[in-house]
């Protein structure tokens, strides 16, 4: 069974504000301003295996 992209966002997405709420100060806002540009590849490499397979 093949793990799906938006489910391992939700993952991602709930351990960082599972981390903050344990104490480790974040900046969300600064992460997510830095790399969501590594989502928008991710789901185009995704897309492209899932075609050629």
């Amino acid at each position: 069974m093949k793990p799906s992209a938006p489910g391992i966002i939700l993952i991602v997405i709930g351990a960082l504000f599972l981390l903050r709420n344990l104490g480790l100060d974040l900046h969300l806002g600064q992460l997510f301003a830095t790399w969501w540009p590594v989502v928008l590849i991710a789901l185009g490499v995704g897309m492209m295996v899932r075609r050629t397979s």
